[in-house]
């Protein structure tokens, strides 16, 4: 079994976990590949073999072909991830470092059962949509792919924007708001729930479009098909407004030509046992539990 370890940002307060991490690993007897740019992080404070692959880029990650990508860090870590596996159908398990971890359910607390469970096959491989997003200009530098959502938001003046947003090329709706999310069910969890916005379960076929803080009170969000192309217009007084996609962003004006539809490809992710959706949003949004006591 081969794994890649992905990761952007390291830590020395994270050192003892990921320290474990490459020492169960080589005890499991899993051929390691590592981010280059991490592995240069990492070299001064964590044991490791020496002549350990890297990847670069994702055209190097592919040529590797690892059996699972590990992204270690948190959900935007997994997020930064998903730019490297692409279309290759590498799927992605997420070791949690970060803070809530919707995406990277994998603990610390777990990782010598769970990678034991990795390399005994005890997992199962989810699907979830991307967004993709559309545009008459050059946006992303090619990648234009969204795992959580597409945000449309105000940027440098105080003042509302207005999106002129369309289904299917039919009139939907002027948002007059801080902003609008398309947020995949993945995403739902994420800004959308910040918002307002429902948790769709992973598998519901939906887009979800929340506004952020709307003039007008009676504007809701809504949950649409997957199948459903959106196009927005975007006016306001400021020249340029804000672009995302996931945890990279881009400067648009009013030039710009938005359409957001469902990807052709998906991204594949790692769940172990009794680690699925329904158990993650109970324990990280504390469901059935009783604060008084």
């Amino acid at each position: 079994m081969k794994i890649a370890v992905y990761s952007r940002v390291f830590k020395v307060q994270d050192q003892a976990c990921i320290q474990e991490l490459f020492d169960v690993l080589y005890q499991e007897k899993i051929e390691v590949v590592v981010l280059l740019d991490y592995l240069s992080q990492i070299k001064s404070f964590i044991k490791i073999n020496s002549d350990i692959p890297t990847f670069s880029d994702h055209i190097d990650l592919i040529k590797l072909q690892p059996d699972i990508l590990l992204s270690v860090g948190g959900d935007g870590t997994m997020l930064g991830a998903t730019t490297y596996v692409r279309d290759s159908g590498i799927p992605i398990l997420g070791l949690n470092l970060g803070r809530l971890g919707f995406l990277a359910s994998l603990e610390s607390k777990h990782l010598r059962q769970s990678i034991s469970q990795l390399r005994k096959g005890i997992y199962t491989i989810d699907e979830r949509t991307l967004l993709q997003l559309e545009s008459n200009m050059p946006l992303f530098d090619g990648i234009t792919f969204a795992l959580n959502d597409c945000t449309i938001l105000k940027r440098d003046t105080s003042s509302m924007v207005r999106i002129n947003t369309y289904i299917n090329g039919s009139f939907l709706n002027s948002y007059w708001a801080d902003g609008l999310i398309i947020s995949t069910p993945t995403g739902s969890t994420g800004y959308s729930l910040s918002c307002g916005g429902p948790i769709i379960f992973p598998d519901s076929g939906n887009f979800v479009i929340t506004p952020v803080a709307p003039h007008n009170l009676n504007v809701r969000p809504i949950v649409i098909s997957d199948n459903s192309v959106i196009s927005f217009e975007v006016e306001g007084r400021a020249e340029t407004f804000l672009l995302t996609l996931d945890s990279r962003f881009e400067s648009i004006t009013s030039q710009h030509q938005l359409a957001v539809r469902k990807c052709d490809f998906c991204i594949k992710t790692v769940t172990l046992n009794d680690n699925g959706f329904m158990q993650t949003i109970r324990e990280k949004l504390d469901w059935g539990k009783d604060a008084r006591n």
